[in-house]
């Protein structure tokens, strides 16, 4: 591979490793590159980053984990951005929700291994609407966040506890009670 793609795929590692960024560790493993090499490929993309006239977001490296990240500089924009969107939140937003509510403390990935597909984006916006938080860090490799609901989750479903959320086998029993998919149904309405 030659160094441009190799940098190309570097790059795409780091948009899809989202706020939690990687290592020289997991780049070198994932492209079978010595540390050194991975950490000249590293220098070189922040180079590179660092010399583009007009960017929204940087190539920063905080403790070892590189990642991308928007400027300090345009935070009254972004602020203002998450000020103006909407209130209400959209079905997979209340489904990645829900999946913390009721398994938290829980990671992104362990989200997304529920929701079976990728959530990185819906977490950064559950976290900008102050509905969940970090709640501390898994003890395994890289440390990934776990994910809780906050107190304003806890207002805006006028919740006192998480023991009044309904139980998961009462949601079961109250949706195939409403199989809007059995045979009845749709001969009923066939006619």
């Amino acid at each position: 591979m030659e160094d441009k793609e190799i940098l190309s795929v570097i790059e795409g590692m780091l948009f899809l490793a989202g706020d939690d960024g990687l290592t020289i560790k997991q780049i070198s493993n994932v492209l079978q590159l010595s540390k050194k090499e991975a950490t000249q490929y590293m220098d070189e993309l922040m180079q590179i980053e660092h010399q583009r006239e007009v960017k929204g977001f940087e190539l920063v490296n905080f403790g070892g984990v590189y990642k991308f990240a928007t400027l300090p500089q345009h935070h009254e924009y972004y602020q203002r951005m998450i000020e103006q969107s909407e209130n209400t939140l959209s079905n997979a937003a209340l489904e990645t929700l829900a999946i913390i509510a009721y398994n938290q403390p829980i990671t992104r990935v362990g989200v997304e291994e529920i929701r079976g597909v990728g959530c990185d984006a819906m977490i950064r916006k559950l976290v900008a609407k102050a509905l969940i938080k970090e709640v501390g860090r898994e003890d395994t490799p890289g440390k990934p966040i776990l994910y809780g609901v906050t107190d304003e989750f806890m207002d805006a479903f006028s919740l006192t506890s998480l023991d009044e959320l309904p139980e998961l086998k009462e949601m079961k029993e109250d949706f195939d009670q409403e199989d809007i998919f059995n045979t009845k149904y749709t001969e009923d309405k066939a006619l």
